[in-house]
C-alpha cells in the first residue's frame, strides 16, 4: 500500500472520538503514512487505519486505532488517493457496485433458498420429527382436538355399538412393521364432509360422514390403515417442523415447544400432505391389509366412492387427501 509520493490532499471533517466538534482537515499520504493538516495535525500508518465501504451516496469513512475518525464527502478524489495507495476494495464491496454482481447475488440467495426449502427443510424436519421423544409428540397434540372441535367438527351420531364394532376390528389387525405407534380411534360428525386425520396425540378421527360414505367395514379398515401410516410416519409433526422451522430450531437449542404448540391446531386444520407422504401411507395401508389378508381393492373403492363425491359437499377428505388416478393405480398394481 505505500507510496514514495505525496497524494494531493482530499478535505474533510475530523473528529477525535470524545467531543462533538468538528474540525476541517486535509488528509495527505506520503510513504505510507496517511498525514492530517489544517484544525488537527495527526498522522497514522495506513495499516493501521480501517475504510468504510463505498456506499451510492454516503460519506466515505476513514476511522483511527483510538477511536477518531475522518468523513471525506469527495468520493471521487478519495477513490483517486486510495488508488494511489494500492488499495482495492472487497470482492464483496466490488459486487455490490455493479448490477452484474447484484443479479449473481440475486441469483444465488434465490437458488440456496429454493434448495433449502425442497431438500434441506423437508430433511431437517423429518430429523426434528425423529427426534422428539413419543412423550413430547403425545403433549403437542393435546388440546388439537378441542380446536378441530370448536371450529369443523361435532359430537358423532353413530351409535356406540357401531363404534365398538369398528374399534374392534382395527385392533384385531398387525400393523406391518415393528414399533407401531399406540392409537385411539375416536369419531365425529364433520361440518366439512366425511374426513379422517391422525394427530400426534395418537388419536385417529374418523367422521361419520366417511363411514356411511364407504359402507364398507373393509374400506373403513383401509382408510384407517392409511391413517395409522401417518401416524407412524410421524407426517403431521414433520410438516408442524416444516412450517415452524424457527420454531422447531428453538426447540432443538432451548428445549422450549410453546411455538410448536400454538401452531399445531393451525396445521392440524390445513391439513395437506406432501405427494411423498401420501404414498408413503398407502403403502403401508397396501401393506398392512395385504398383511391382514384383506384385498388392497377395498382401499382403491373408498378412493373411488370419495373421487364420486368430490363435485359435492363431500370433497374435504381428498382436498387433504388427494385420490388421484395414479395414486388408485398404484394401490391396485400392488395387489
Amino acid at each position: 500500500m505505500d507510496t514514495s509520493n505525496a497524494s494531493t490532499g482530499v478535505t474533510g471533517r475530523y473528529f477525535d472520538g470524545k467531543t462533538s466538534r468538528l474540525h476541517r482537515v486535509t488528509l495527505t499520504v506520503t510513504d505510507g503514512v496517511a498525514h492530517l493538516s489544517g484544525d488537527v495535525e495527526r498522522s497514522a500508518p495506513l495499516a493501521s487505519l480501517r475504510v468504510s465501504e463505498r456506499a451510492r451516496h454516503a460519506a466515505r469513512k476513514v476511522s483511527f486505532e483510538d477511536g477518531a475518525w475522518l468523513e471525506v464527502d469527495d468520493r471521487a478524489a478519495f477513490a483517486q488517493l486510495l488508488a494511489g495507495t494500492g488499495h482495492r476494495d472487497t470482492g464483496v464491496v466490488r459486487a455490490q457496485q455493479s448490477w452484474r454482481g447484484v443479479l449473481v447475488a440475486l441469483g444465488v440467495t434465490v437458488g440456496v433458498v429454493v434448495v433449502s426449502y425442497v431438500y434441506l427443510l423437508p430433511a431437517a424436519a423429518g430429523w426434528v420429527a425423529n427426534t422428539l421423544p413419543v412423550s413430547v409428540e403425545r403433549q403437542m397434540g393435546q388440546g388439537v382436538l378441542e380446536v378441530l372441535d370448536r371450529r369443523v367438527l361435532g359430537p358423532t351420531r353413530l351409535p356406540a355399538a357401531r363404534q365398538e364394532q369398528l374399534r374392534r376390528q382395527f385392533a384385531a389387525l398387525v400393523a406391518p412393521e415393528p414399533d407401531a405407534p399406540t392409537w385411539t380411534l375416536v369419531f365425529r360428525s364433520s361440518r366439512i364432509g366425511p374426513n379422517a386425520l391422525a394427530l400426534p396425540s395418537g388419536d385417529i378421527v374418523m367422521t361419520d360422514q366417511l363411514v356411511n360414505l364407504l359402507k364398507d367395514d373393509q374400506a373403513v379398515m383401509a382408510v384407517l390403515a392409511h391413517e395409522l401410516g401417518h401416524l407412524h410416519r410421524r407426517h403431521l409433526t414433520r410438516r408442524l417442523v416444516q412450517s415452524s422451522a424457527v420454531a422447531a430450531g428453538t426447540w432443538v437449542i432451548f428445549g422450549d415447544l410453546s411455538a410448536m404448540l400454538t401452531a399445531l391446531p393451525t396445521v392440524a386444520l390445513d391439513m395437506k400432505y406432501s405427494r411423498e407422504a401420501e404414498y408413503e401411507a398407502d403403502d403401508y395401508a397396501v401393506a398392512m391389509l395385504r398383511h391382514n389378508g384383506i384385498d388392497p381393492e377395498h382401499m382403491a373403492q373408498a378412493f373411488v366412492k370419495l373421487g364420486q363425491a368430490s363435485g359435492g359437499q363431500d370433497a374435504s377428505y381428498l382436498s387433504s387427501h388427494p385420490a388421484t388416478g395414479e395414486r388408485i393405480a398404484r394401490i391396485r398394481a400392488a395387489r
